[in-house]
């Protein structure tokens, strides 16, 4: 099975997706995924990550994450949060093996419009898979959180997110957030978008180049080493959705290398 994306940069925001091994519902029951959110709870704690949005499915997590320009962030806590929710498990169910599916993927994702776009890609998850209706009876995402519903146990920084999204204050933001979602709910607009999930950075033309550049070397050698891996800078068709309809431009692109882990 083809290694996952993974590269890292400080500074950016990361969307994160790992799947549990071979695609097994390993996340299925109440406990494996109140495990992960306690020990992602604990990374923010350890480490200091940003959490901006998550979703835990059955056999699937992601998280939105933003490591506040600190270079040991984004590894430790995934090896923190992931490594303790597997190892729980098999203690649990006297269990030997993997957990998680190889390598977790990690998507680069602009602020502002697209971080928007991807908030809400990531809250329509199980939606999308005909769990639930609307993302707020998803007990196990970020929804209700980033909409104030929840308040204990919060697992998101809905003030560094107001920020990020070019949002006035949380309040503003749940207003722009719920009116994205729910547009999308009555367009019929559910459509699973691999952009998300399967690219190195999603973003405007300026900030994919940006993280080409900065990731060049790294990438140029894994090119060369691990064959049939392409590089392509492919802009998405359509125009992407802007909190004011007055500023609409068509400048989402997504830089895609090698195989998607999903």
């Amino acid at each position: 099975m083809p290694r996952a994306n993974r590269t890292y940069l400080p500074g950016l925001i990361w969307h994160i997706t790992h799947r549990c091994h071979d695609r097994r519902f390993l996340l299925q029951h109440s406990p494996q995924k109140q495990a992960w959110k306690k020990w992602l709870m604990e990374s923010k704690k350890r480490y200091g990550l940003t959490v901006l949005d998550y979703t835990i499915t059955d056999n699937h997590i992601h998280l939105l994450a933003f490591d506040g320009d600190k270079e040991s962030v984004i590894a430790p806590s995934m090896q923190l949060t992931e490594g303790q929710t597997a190892q729980r498990y098999n203690f649990v169910n006297k269990r030997v093996g993997a957990f998680w599916s190889d390598r977790y993927h990690a998507t680069a994702v602009e602020t502002g419009t697209h971080l928007l776009k991807c908030l809400c890609y990531i809250d329509l998850n199980m939606v999308r898979a005909g769990a639930v209706n609307h993302p707020r009876e998803w007990a196990w995402g970020g929804y209700c959180e980033i909409q104030g519903t929840r308040q204990r146990y919060r697992l998101v920084d809905s003030d560094i997110l107001a920020r990020l999204v070019g949002a006035e204050n949380p309040e503003d933001l749940q207003r722009i957030h719920r009116r994205m979602i729910d547009e999308q709910l009555s367009d019929g607009g559910l459509k699973r978008d691999d952009c998300w999930t399967s690219s190195v950075a999603v973003g405007s033309s300026e900030f994919v180049r940006s993280v080409h550049e900065r990731l060049n070397e790294r990438i140029a050698a894994n090119c060369t080493t691990d064959e049939g891996k392409v590089m392509s800078l492919v802009k998405e068709p359509g125009t992407p959705y802007l909190a004011s309809k007055e500023s609409r431009v068509s400048n989402l692109y997504r830089w895609v290398l090698g195989d998607a882990p999903f």
